[in-house]
């Protein structure tokens, strides 16, 4: 464990010593900012809930991006500049390695979340919402924020760039993102397959109106699971290769 923090703080150090964290940081909440007084408080009046409803929508969505820009850099960079070699002939093992970045990756990005906390909490200025309603949100925000970092690590793991690591990351989340619909196009037993695989939609969305259901909590646990280990098992082959 003391390895895997190591790991972790040296990365999420990494991102404070260069502009990339800076920028991740200020576009994301910019943007938030911006459509949470266009779209979730509007013009027309709204309940509190519906605004906080909004909000977690549409941070759900700018969450997204911001954990693939996160998360793309943490291998294909090391294979890039060629300090992958270090690790090879390193006491670390790849499990250690993988979940120190997932950890950096994760941390960086519930910062963001953290950050963002101020945008709610001026419902409270002429409204009255649910703290419930707030830890529901915010908890599946990270669920999902772990589940893309997941996907964007093994993407970075496999992609010889960050380029590249950026293009697998995106089009593997659009995948998972548009199986919903695809769930609509298809007949039983695949519907039902669709639909659970499902990364957003209706799996994000009882987070959002304040609905804690643990099956979702399963979900996003099992998919960062899978993409973890998924990485892990690349790294071991990569590194028995040579």
């Amino acid at each position: 464990m003391a390895k895997i923090w190591l790991i972790a703080r040296r990365e999420l150090s990494a991102y404070f010593t260069t502009w990339m964290g800076y920028i991740i940081l200020f576009a994301a909440l910019l943007i938030e900012g911006l459509l949470f007084n266009a779209f979730a408080i509007g013009d027309a009046p709204k309940f509190s809930s519906d605004v906080l409803k909004d909000f977690f929508y549409y941070s759900s969505g700018i969450g997204m991006v911001a954990a693939v820009l996160l998360s793309i850099r943490l291998l294909a960079e090391e294979k890039q500049s060629g300090t992958i070699v270090l690790f090879y002939t390193s006491p670390i093992s790849e499990r250690q390695l993988v979940l120190g970045k997932f950890l950096s990756a994760w941390l960086m990005y519930a910062i963001l979340q953290i950050l963002s906390i101020y945008l709610p909490s001026l419902i409270f200025l002429e409204g009255k919402v649910s703290l419930g309603h707030l830890f529901s949100g915010y908890l599946g925000l990270l669920l999902l924020g772990a589940g893309v970092i997941s996907i964007s690590l093994f993407a970075s793991v496999i992609a010889p760039n960050q380029l590249m690591a950026g293009v697998l990351a995106a089009a593997i989340t659009v995948i998972f993102l548009l199986l919903w619909l695809v769930s609509y196009k298809v007949d039983t037993p695949f519907r039902e397959v669709f639909m659970y695989m499902s990364i957003h939609n209706e799996r994000f969305r009882p987070f959002s109106v304040g609905v804690l259901h643990i099956k979702d909590c399963v979900y996003y646990l099992s998919l960062s699971w899978f993409f973890i280990e998924a990485s892990i098992k690349s790294l071991e082959t990569r590194r028995l290769q040579g």
